[in-house]
Parts: structure tokens; C-alpha cells; sequence
């Protein structure tokens, strides 16, 4: 039986990883920095540390055979980058993993993240994925869409009465459910895949999530457009006069919603019944 970390299991896809693990009956460990926010349903061996501190994570990797992180930071925190978590983190992981002699990396990037190097959570990621590959150990870099907690959004702004789309809201996506990302990632233990990019089952445009989010809230659908020139002058701003704690998830979000985030079909949950869900809240 495999013997398995999860880097990150307090976190939205880490909580669905811990879950799926468990639930095939694997041996697993968990490295998280509080453990008041683990919740479990059965035991597993837990480790407190700070990935970002090399001292507190040593010897988190003994007796491990694959590891698997979901660090990494969408709102800058604590004074933190996101080199210092997404890259370095995950450096002061891989080394200890190295250490160990554990056998395989599993780590989870974006999708087009290589092409999307000029945003800096790409950047940092992407810095990772270079050092995994020149590593030497065997690994797989899972590169999911969108998944269906960021399309939230839609249904906050629908339960406003409007949402604001880029351009003609025409760009396609196909978000994915964190549980349905889960079992591909502890699939992924048994894989020869390097890379596996991921999407949900369903592809559809901005206009059609926003639609599915004014049904939800039963609400009727009123729909702004954002032209692309505002859009490149939001940028511009952003970068000009924020740090990039304020504007690192705001350029990601403005690129990736003004292009189609496309990849390969997979699960069964709909985000139309998230959106539901969610609406019934």
C-alpha cells in the first residue's frame, strides 16, 4: 500500500484529496499549518508546519512514498508572495521529499500555465514545475481550469441583480468540481503522465455560466460587458499603482476570463447543479 502526504489538506481541492484517499483506505499524512482547520472522519497521521520555514517540515516526507501538494496562495497573506509560497514552499518540500527517498511528486499547477509566465501566481508555479522536472524524481504536474468555488463569483454578483463580463462574454471555460479534480489527482499516483490537463464535463460560455447563476438565485438575467480596451487599462492601472499582494489575483482573473480556458472533459458533477446548490443556501 502506497503511504501518502498531502501538502495543503485544509485547502479547498486538498480537503477533496484527503477525502478521496481515505476513502480508497490508503495510508496517509497530512502537512498542515493549523490543525484546528483539519477536519477529518477518520485518523490520519497529521504533521503541523510551515512549508515556508524549512526547520518545521523536516522529516514530514519519512517513510512516504508520494507526495502530493496543493500549496500554493490566490490572496497574498501574512506578508507572503507568491514565490515565497508557490515556488519556494514547494522547493523546501520537493527537497525534503528528495531526502526521504520518496518515489513521486504530484503537484498542482494551472492550466496554460506555461504560457501565462508574464502573471506573477504563473510565474511562481511555473518556476516550480522547471525545478520538478530537473529534479530527477518521477512526478506528474496536473493542470486543472477553473474550479467550480472560483465560479461563485457569478452567483454573488447575480444575487446583486447584475454580472460584469469581459467583451461579449463569448470566451468558453469548463470549470471543474473539486471532487471530480480529487480522484483524478489520487489517480494520478498509479500514472505514467507527466502532465494532465483537466476540465470539467461540461464547456460553456461566460454568457451561459451567468445565465445558470440568475436561475439560481431566481433572479432575471442583467448582464454588463466590459469592452477590451477597459479591460487592458485595468491591467495597466493595476500594475502601475498596486502591489502585487492587491493586484496578483485581479490580473489572473481579467487574462483568463478574456480568452478560452478549454482542456479535457472529465467527472460527472454539472455546475449548474453547484450553482443550485448553492442558490438553495
Amino acid at each position: 500500500m502506497k503511504r501518502v502526504l498531502v501538502a495543503g489538506a485544509t485547502g479547498y481541492l486538498g480537503s477533496y484529496i484527503l477525502k478521496e484517499l481515505q476513502r480508497r483506505g490508503l495510508w496517509v499524512r497530512t502537512l498542515v499549518r493549523d490543525t484546528d482547520k483539519l477536519r477529518l472522519s477518520n485518523s490520519v497521521d497529521v504533521v503541523e508546519g510551515l512549508m515556508t520555514d524549512p526547520p518545521s517540515i523536516e522529516r514530514c516526507c519519512r517513510n512516504i512514498d508520494v507526495v502530493i501538494s496543493t500549496v500554493g496562495i490566490t490572496r497574498q497573506r501574512d506578508g507572503l508572495t507568491y514565490m515565497d509560497v508557490d515556488y519556494q514552499a514547494n522547493m523546501n518540500l520537493l527537497q525534503e521529499a528528495k531526502k526521504n527517498g520518496v518515489q513521486k511528486i504530484i503537484y498542482i499547477s494551472v492550466l496554460h500555465g506555461q504560457s501565462l509566465q508574464h502573471l506573477k501566481i504563473c510565474e511562481a508555479k511555473e518556476r516550480f514545475v522547471g525545478e520538478l522536472e530537473r529534479s530527477g524524481m518521477d512526478f506528474c504536474v496536473i493542470r486543472p481550469n477553473g474550479f467550480f468555488s472560483d465560479m461563485s463569483a457569478y452567483t454573488e454578483m447575480a444575487g446583486k441583480g447584475r454580472v460584469y463580463l469581459l467583451g461579449k462574454g463569448e470566451h468558453r471555460v469548463n470549470p471543474i468540481h473539486g471532487a471530480d479534480l480529487a480522484t483524478l489527482c489520487v489517480d494520478a499516483i498509479e500514472l505514467d503522465a507527466r502532465e494532465i490537463d483537466i476540465g470539467g464535463p461540461q464547456t460553456l460560455s461566460h454568457n451561459e455560466i451567468a445565465k445558470l447563476a440568475f436561475q439560481a438565485v431566481k433572479k432575471e438575467a442583467t448582464i454588463t460587458y466590459i469592452p477590451e480596451w477597459l479591460r487592458k487599462v485595468l491591467l495597466w492601472s493595476l500594475r502601475s499603482f498596486t502591489t502585487t499582494k492587491f493586484h496578483g489575483p485581479v490580473e489572473f482573473f481579467l487574462t483568463v476570463m478574456a480568452m478560452d480556458m478549454l482542456a479535457p472533459e472529465y467527472g460527472e458533477r454539472t455546475l449548474q447543479a453547484f450553482f443550485e446548490d448553492a442558490g438553495e443556501i
